[in-house]
């Protein structure tokens, strides 16, 4: 039976957006690489033209020129097809990645939010509000403790009056300390009788019925 029908292909794999754009975009190039060796054999022709009188020869060269220029708008239409085709399957494989992605980030979110509620009910309101309130109970058992710790025993009992009086004489106290500073200043004062030497001896020095030294 395979010998009268035959065998039947195996089928290749379903071509990709990728590889028929880099296929195209190849085609292209190799279009454009034509295109500019027609420009050049152009040039080559329009520059004969330029150096010929009219005649024969130069009408030779001329439809030269016009089958290289209908190559060369042929080619270039081709090119224009190629790069619009392109263009329009970039787009595509753009849309259609951008769609993969989108739902790529959606099933990650489902996901994460499925691990999310799992982990939810591990966690219970109720047992975090008592442990809050269970530490704010050892706090203030805490501050107690150290109030407790913190009291004075055996200290004598004293009136508020009593320590206001002792303050304001303390305070009386403390002024006239500050007055006495005169009594330092006294101290400081020379003693020496005035017109004589540090070295002299006041009491051995006469003096006048006015009660100053006498002059020799």
């Amino acid at each position: 039976m395979n010998r009268l029908f035959g065998q039947s292909r195996a089928k290749g794999p379903a071509p990709n957006l990728t590889d028929t754009i880099a296929a195209l975009d190849g085609r292209g190039d190799s279009v454009e690489k034509k295109i500019q060796k027609l420009d050049v054999e152009l040039k080559r022709y329009s520059d004969q033209m330029k150096k010929m009188r009219e005649g024969p020869s130069k009408n030779m060269v001329k439809q030269k020129a016009l089958r290289v220029l209908k190559q060369k708008r042929s080619y270039e239409q081709q090119l224009e097809g190629i790069r619009n085709q392109s263009f329009n399957m970039e787009q595509t494989n753009y849309t259609t990645q951008m769609l993969k992605d989108t739902k790529t980030s959606v099933d990650a979110m489902q996901t994460g939010l499925k691990q999310m509620k799992k982990e939810y009910k591990t966690i219970y309101i109720d047992m975090i509000e008592d442990l809050q309130d269970d530490k704010a109970d050892m706090m203030e058992d805490a501050n107690e403790i150290q109030e407790i710790m913190g009291r004075a025993y055996g200290m004598p009992e004293i009136d508020d009056a009593d320590l206001e009086a002792e303050l304001d004489a303390l305070g009386d106290e403390l002024l006239f300390d500050d007055d006495m500073s005169y009594l330092d200043e006294a101290a400081e004062a020379p003693t020496n009788v005035p017109g004589t030497s540090a070295k002299e001896d006041p009491a051995s020095t006469q003096l006048d019925e006015f009660g100053l030294p006498a002059l020799s």
